[in-house]
């Protein structure tokens, strides 16, 4: 039986104006050995992708946990990322000595011990896995709803409100994807 094990856990997603807000739950081990682990956000997305293809293949576990747009718009950003969270770790399954580590503040409501760390993506090697596969996977998902609403370059800018998606916005309007509680998005609406 496996003991003492640790689950990194973090999200990606928080900040766009569209589409869900994954997170990711990892469990590695004591024999897992790469080198190159570190924030999602310092790696190119080569690496990401390879790291992500070692990661999935040799970890002794890992599961993804989504709210999609309208979730977040119902609960809240930080409501609907703890939600994503606590489904991630939810979909490993039932292990009898895990410890959540919680990339920044907040940890879900878990029946684990948990621990929030700031930074704790460029610090625990659990979180760094868990914060490149959620990244990976969203961004796959916004290449996904880019097919599906192409007009939007979802592809380009993954949903976050850069200045082409905000022109995009204006000249299309919102789509099913947008998160339409979010303050940019809310601003533009009232001016219509």
């Amino acid at each position: 039986m496996l003991a003492n094990l640790i689950c990194g856990v973090d999200e990606a997603g928080r900040g766009p104006l569209a589409g869900p807000v994954y997170a990711a739950a990892v469990i590695l081990g004591p024999n897992f050995d790469i080198e190159g682990l570190r924030d999602s956000k310092k790696l190119s997305e080569s690496k990401r992708y390879s790291l992500a293809a070692h990661i999935k293949k040799n970890a002794i576990a890992w599961s993804l946990g989504v709210c999609s747009a309208s979730e977040i718009d119902e609960l809240n950003i930080h409501q609907a990322t703890l939600l994503a969270m606590k489904r991630a770790i939810e979909g490993l399954g039932s292990y009898d000595s895990m410890k959540i580590m919680v990339d920044g503040l907040f940890c879900p409501k878990m029946d684990y011990p948990s621990e929030a760390i700031v930074k704790g993506d460029d610090k625990v090697a659990e979180i760094s896995a868990a914060s490149i596969i959620a990244k990976t996977e969203r961004d796959l998902k916004m290449i996904e709803i880019d097919k599906i609403y192409p007009a939007y370059q979802f592809k380009k800018h993954k949903g976050y409100p850069t200045k082409l998606h905000i022109e995009m916005i204006k000249c299309e309007g919102l789509c099913e994807y947008h998160r339409k509680s979010f303050s940019p998005i809310k601003e533009m609406l009232a001016l219509q």
